[in-house]
């Protein structure tokens, strides 16, 4: 069954919780228990519906504050598809939340209040998921019961986000604006009979529709390898296989490869899915690979297609999401984990700090706070084998790891 990742993104009080609840409810997907809870808890509060955002607001304060502060990640599925979540919080001070949460997805959906309309949050989170290049972005107007279902407030704010889309710089994108009232249900996973000006798909059947292949930027086929696998039977006793997944493209059998970083050569023998052998892996499939050569691989080399390598550099630039109380500064120095690979990497320049709502640069900062976003160049202690992250999400991405508490200090999406 295909899974559809899907990060949510809209300022406080947008409905992203009660978005995802109501998902839950009307799919049947929420448990007995979990229902029962809702309804003991909107009873306490003294409402007269179902506060839905109970079912994803997870930790304490967020419950009793009524707003969403991690990033919590709800799993459900429909008959067609399997789906998940990533519940991101809206405010400016969990920027890297937000990061953290869209950094693995395909789609995005952003929420609008119906009442304010596009406002400076809302240009930072179109911000993000352009920056992570999310190829599909449903724009949910929220709250439309909160505006009497005005089809002249839906076209006003269309028109407003529309113009806010003029000014990204990733124009692959295929962007649906759906009218939704999340608490009431309208047009989420049933069609609206308050919107009859409303043509379009619900939410669900919106998502239901959307082909996978769609939703992955086209790339190079990138196979980093995981394990080395050497069976000590006597059956098996001169197998080697090399397991990893396949990211951006496709490896199909009798293709001529390069292993990085000796450069060594080689053709695919084999292919096995399981207990299984396939002509092709195909994207984001796990899978081990045998070669028709006896080479020395290890693990974090990696497997490319001879035609399609990437860059080998020990300096790059790239734009970081900062996400540490203790500030980012030239000549500091960090771990850099790009796939399975790590290496000490150093500072070499802050070139600008980037304003997330569209207002431009800022070419005199010194050093970055927690949540800020820049353009900064590394250099390392040995080289890498990456791409652009705007041709590639997988290879083209690291992150930054503090040597000392081992903490993920950074996100890094390599220019």
């Amino acid at each position: 069954m295909e899974v559809l990742k899907i990060a949510t993104a809209g300022s406080v009080d947008d409905g992203k919780s009660t978005l995802i609840g109501r998902l839950l409810y009307d799919t049947k997907s929420l448990t007995s228990d979990k229902l029962e809870a809702i309804e003991k808890k909107s009873k306490q509060l003294g409402y007269d519906y179902l506060d839905f955002s109970l079912a994803t607001d997870g930790l304490v304060a967020e419950r009793e504050q009524g707003i969403t502060i991690d990033v919590a990640h709800i799993y459900f599925s429909t008959a067609n598809k399997s789906y998940i979540i990533a519940d991101t919080p809206g405010h400016v001070e969990y920027t890297r939340n937000m990061v953290t949460g869209a950094s693995t997805s395909q789609v995005a959906i952003v929420l609008i209040d119906a009442r304010k309309g596009v406002i400076e949050q809302t240009n930072r989170h179109f911000f993000i998921n352009n920056l992570l290049r999310i190829k599909t972005v449903i724009v949910a107007i929220n709250k439309m019961d909160l505006v009497d279902f005005s089809e002249e407030k839906y076209n006003a704010i269309k028109a407003d986000f529309e113009a806010l889309m003029s000014k990204r710089d990733y124009q692959d994108q295929k962007i649906t604006f759906i009218p939704v009232s999340a608490l009431k249900g309208d047009n989420v996973v049933n069609k609206s009979d308050k919107t009859p000006w409303y043509k379009g798909e619900t939410l669900l059947e919106n998502l239901e529709n959307i082909d996978n292949q769609d939703v992955f930027n086209v790339g190079t086929p990138r196979y980093p390898v995981q394990y080395v696998i050497r069976p000590k039977t006597d059956e098996f006793h001169d197998f080697r296989g090399y397991a990893g997944k396949v990211y951006g493209g496709e490896l199909s059998v009798g293709d001529d490869v390069v292993i990085l970083p000796s450069e060594t050569k080689s053709k695919i023998k084999e292919i096995l899915f399981y207990d299984k052998k396939v002509q092709t892996a195909s994207r984001r499939s796990s899978v081990l690979i045998t070669l028709k050569d006896d080479v020395n691989i290890s693990r974090g080399d990696m497997i490319v297609r001879a035609n399609d390598l990437p860059k080998r550099e020990k300096e790059f630039t790239a734009t970081i999401s900062w996400m540490d109380s203790q500030n980012l500064k030239a000549g500091n120095k960090y771990i850099v984990q790009h796939g399975v690979n790590k290496v000490l990497a150093k500072v070499d320049r802050i070139h600008h700090k980037i304003n997330p709502d569209y207002s431009g640069v800022d070419d005199t900062v010194e050093a970055l706070a927690i949540n800020d976003i820049a353009t900064v160049s590394f250099k390392l202690n040995k080289p890498i084998f990456y791409d652009a992250f705007k041709d590639h999400r997988t290879n083209g991405s690291f992150i930054l790891v503090d040597s000392k508490s081992n903490n993920t200090v950074g996100a890094g999406f390599i220019q």
